[in-house]
């Protein structure tokens, strides 16, 4: 019987990531055929290594897995007490970077990208998401350090993001883009303009397939607005939540809200995407995106093999069309956990979780309660059928290639899995961003897709709009 310390899951992230990877080497090399892991109670490990856990520790030589009633929940933190419980520390909007506790609370209304953003790093270590979303982190950092430090916090409890400024790739990057791209400007937000006629394009296309879709709701109006919903999705609400489509914090909120109006949850999106996806691109552990569609479709190699994986490349067709109502199941789960499968709301506000029920209610109210009363049900159903087969075909086809190509994976020897097999406070975090992500298309897909057909661009430029990341595309 192999048994993880918990003091060696709350030591240091390497450790932590490490263990089911110890795992794995332990079985290959004809250790013992049953584990038991001892994890914290604490809603980030739980449910990261209860995932782990659960999965099949798979080595060249043998596979064991791991049930339920192995992992074992420890109640155990370093000195200063349980951030997440502890009424000393639960009385702050904490976050943590670099080792070292502040508190948020006086600043979050006043940050000037919004409180939805910095919301974002409330409760977590915020160190990949404060380097990566500010082009002049030195700048930002000055006025971060102002704000009051909570002495005796038990850092070590925290999670330890990835340190993106650790990277001289991306700090060469990030260098060039301010210097060679914006040329200074983006002191005045210069990233974050030069889509508004692209927005407005896509927003009247928008407008004018739901003036159709109530007109004569059918297969094809329903298509029509089904591509609208993929494009907002792909561009509009996907800048917006980024904080990358207008220097005003209100206008990125509209524009991202979108995302409630098309079927989704811009709340959810956020954690999700920026959280999970963007801090750890193509992490088997940690992005959401590498295990969100298992066990029904396998994108990568490390996730257990079922049988019926064989015949993905077939069935899948009939599992596309079904993204959009998955994504319904997804966003009422995790506002019931406070939790998407990858981060924990621990920023949401109440007025951020009630978007969630209320785009619901926006959203089908305009799909199906309008055209219903106009059409009636039958004409209805058929046009939404269509909507939702639509954009979620649109959607998931642009997804699946994103991150998902040989190239971004860690299938054979050479740079990706190099980077992938190290230990996260060990990898480059601008290296990863790099190779764990695919160029496809040209100056039509960028704007097709508001620049996410040049995720090498996206990864290291977040917060820039479509038009900027196909700059920073050009210049790499």
């Amino acid at each position: 019987m192999l048994a993880i310390k918990p003091a060696s899951l709350l030591s240091n992230t390497s450790q932590r990531t490490c263990n089911v990877r110890a795992l794995k080497q332990e079985t290959s090399m004809g250790g013992p055929a049953a584990f038991s892991i001892a994890v914290p109670r604490n809603d980030f490990y739980k449910q990261t290594w209860r995932r782990a856990a659960l999965a099949e520790v798979v080595g060249p030589g043998a596979t064991t897995t791991v049930s339920a009633s192995q992992i074992i929940d420890v109640p155990l933190f370093p000195s200063g007490g349980d951030p997440w419980a502890d009424p000393k520390w639960t009385q702050y909007k904490w976050t943590v970077y670099r080792g070292v506790a502040y508190d948020l609370t006086s600043f979050v209304d006043r940050h000037p990208a919004g409180s939805w953003l910095i919301n974002l790093a409330i409760g977590r270590d915020c160190t990949a998401l404060f380097e990566s979303y500010h082009l002049r982190p030195k700048v930002a950092v000055v006025h971060l350090q102002r704000l009051p430090v909570l002495e005796g916090f038990p850092v070590d409890a925290v999670p330890r993001s990835p340190y993106p400024s650790d990277s001289d790739l991306y700090n060469t990057v990030r260098q060039r883009v301010r210097s060679d791209i914006f040329k200074g400007t983006e002191v005045k937000g210069a990233h974050r303009t030069g889509s508004e006629w692209a927005a407005a394009a896509i927003l009247g296309y928008a407008a004018t397939a739901y003036s159709l879709y109530t007109w004569d709701a059918n297969v094809i109006t329903g298509s029509l607005l089904g591509l609208a919903g993929a494009w907002i999705g792909l561009t509009v609400q996907h800048c917006g939540n980024h904080g990358a489509m207008s220097t005003q914090a209100w206008v990125n909120g509209l524009y991202g809200l979108c995302d409630d109006l098309i079927g989704g949850s811009s709340l959810m999106w956020r954690y999700h995407h920026q959280v999970s996806h963007h801090i750890h691109c193509n992490d088997e552990v940690f992005d959401e995106d590498v295990f969100s569609a298992f066990p029904f479709l396998r994108f990568d190699a490390r996730l257990p093999r079922a049988w019926y994986h064989k015949y993905q490349h077939i069935y899948m067709w009939a599992l596309f069309p079904m993204l959009q109502i998955m994504f319904q199941f997804g966003d009422l789960k995790a506002l019931l956990t406070n939790r998407t499968e990858g981060a924990t709301l621990y920023g949401a506000t109440d007025a951020e979780r009630a978007t969630v029920l209320a785009g619901k209610a926006a959203h089908y109210g305009l799909l199906l309660g309008l055209p219903a009363l106009l059409h009636g049900p039958a004409a209805t159903l058929i046009g939404a059928a269509a909507y939702t087969v639509t954009q979620s075909i649109l959607l998931s086809t642009t997804f699946a290639v994103s991150h998902n190509v040989p190239e971004s994976k860690p299938l054979h020897g050479g740079p990706t899995q190099d980077n992938l097999a190290q230990e996260l406070d060990e990898r480059d975090w601008g290296v990863q961003q790099v190779l764990t992500s695919a160029n496809w298309g040209g100056a039509i897909g960028n704007f097709l897709t508001g620049g996410l057909n040049l995720q090498v661009g996206v990864a290291v430029s977040a917060k820039c709009d479509g038009s900027g990341r196909w700059c920073c595309w050009q210049l790499l």
